[in-house]
């Protein structure tokens, strides 16, 4: 009798630990098989790595935990469904610059830093000589794209910053930068193991600036036509209410602005 209460006990306590190894992996299987679906390319001898983003639905704009912070530039939220993408993990470094162009504009210089004082146009510039190196077509990500992979794509926690609620933690900006841009990757990473996506520089994105619709929208590009292209995540010069991942700013197309840079995007 005892042997079969043994065994029985012996027989539960597997059981358990099996569901407990089974349930408390998914997550990290999960991650697993995202990351595993990420790219990593070379550029004479610099790396960057575009990271999966799993397509989702998600709402955009000024969502509930941005609080009294929202302005009417992030009204009305609406629903967008993206469909799957690639986001660079860094914003576009000064080395990868350098070897795309040949050159570096930035005010303060490094080669993990991110590249500033460069405009949309040079952007696309870079864009097309680094498609004719790699083949691949690679672009600036869309104002939805960047929000949903700040946001934490479809493993989003609902934080106000791209990763925490804890500026701190996953940015530079004025409270903690010491007056200037810093090496990408020095802080925490957000939900899909992105980087900087709240703080140390401007990225621009690839839509014209306008209003939002209240309306649904399926993978948006933006207005047809505008004055000024849009850029995101705030800089390491202005403070917390910039670097929101709902926070919009904009500016024209040609400016080089010594805070303004940008992360790549690639389909699918």
């Amino acid at each position: 009798m005892k042997k079969t209460f043994k065994s029985i006990l012996m027989l539960f306590l597997a059981m358990g630990l099996s569901f407990c190894f089974s349930t408390c992996s998914d997550d990290d299987d999960d991650n697993t098989e995202l990351s595993q679906k990420n790219e990593t390319f070379n550029i004479d001898g610099v790396k960057f790595t575009m990271v999966f983003v799993e397509g989702g639905t998600f709402t955009m704009g000024a969502t509930s935990e941005q609080g009294s912070d929202a302005d009417d530039r992030e009204y009305p939220t609406h629903q967008v469904t993206l469909s799957s993408y690639y986001i660079g993990e860094t914003e576009v470094t000064q080395a990868l610059w350098q070897a795309v162009m040949g050159n570096n504009p930035s005010y303060y210089e490094g080669d993990n830093l991110p590249v500033g004082s460069i405009s949309y146009e040079d952007v696309q510039e870079f864009i097309a000589k680094l498609n004719r190196k790699t083949g691949k077509t690679f672009r600036l990500p869309t104002e939805a794209e960047w929000e949903f992979a700040a946001r934490g794509g479809n493993k989003s926690k609902g934080y106000k910053y791209s990763g925490s609620n804890n500026l701190n933690d996953v940015a530079w900006y004025d409270g903690n930068s010491n007056s200037k841009t810093h090496p990408v990757k020095t802080k925490q990473a957000n939900e899909l193991g992105l980087y900087d996506m709240s703080g140390n520089v401007y990225e621009w994105c690839s839509d014209w600036y306008g209003s939002y619709s209240s309306s649904s929208q399926t993978n948006p590009q933006g207005p047809n036509s505008g004055s000024y292209r849009v850029l995101r995540g705030g800089i390491w010069i202005l403070n917390a209410w910039f670097c929101r991942v709902s926070y919009r700013s904009n500016d024209y197309p040609s400016s080089r602005d010594g805070n303004f840079g940008f992360r790549l995007a690639l389909a699918r």
